[in-house]
């Protein structure tokens, strides 16, 4: 048989060489079993595979996102003194999204995808976000009421989480505070909701 014809051959041809045990179909308390215990199998995957990763050192969620405590953040190769510093961040409260602990360093990724460790003591739990970095435009803040205009922020720029429901996040800063649709921010995950 071809390697070709081979792919589409009957399940039953593969197993027709195979002892006498594996060619019998299974009788009985084990073929009645069977789909349940498959069933439970891989629902139990399904429920580990929901569970969130946590970190093995702090044992919080990974990936979570956090933000710059410093306004001088050394953005180092890999998770030592001893490695080459990448760059460096010059602006506090910056959201960052940490993805993997070592011992004292965080590796963290920024909104453009950059990667890097730093010590875990420049990072802080507070929540910050940056308004669609993606995005040319300003994107429109508005009040509780979800459609009365308070400003307009350009993107990048930086503001305190108050909450997210899942749809909007309250957003404040120096000089404004408002909510903003959670799809327009960097910083929160889609659909994530806190106090």
């Amino acid at each position: 048989m071809s390697r070709i014809n081979a792919e589409f051959a009957p399940i039953s041809a593969a197993f027709s060489g195979a002892p006498e045990c594996f060619q019998k179909r299974p009788r009985g308390l084990l073929a009645a079993l069977a789909p349940a215990l498959l069933s439970v199998f891989f629902c139990a995957m399904h429920a580990h595979a929901q569970e969130p990763q946590k970190g093995p050192v702090s044992g919080l969620p990974l990936p979570r996102y956090v933000s710059l405590k410093s306004d001088r953040v050394n953005v180092r190769e890999g998770p030592s003194k001893e490695h080459p510093t990448l760059w460096i961040y010059e602006r506090a409260a910056l959201p960052v999204e940490i993805t993997a602990e070592f011992e004292t360093w965080r590796k963290i990724r920024d909104s453009e995808g950059a990667e890097g460790w730093v010590l875990h003591s420049l990072l802080s739990g507070r929540r910050t976000a940056l308004v669609a970095p993606w995005k040319k435009e300003p994107q429109l803040l508005v009040a509780e009421d979800h459609s009365t205009p308070v400003a307009k922020l350009g993107p990048g720029v930086i503001g305190n989480l108050r909450g997210c429901d899942g749809k909007w996040c309250r957003i404040a800063g120096k000089g404004f505070d408002g909510y903003m649709q959670q799809e327009n921010l960097w910083g929160v995950y889609p659909g994530e909701k806190f106090d």
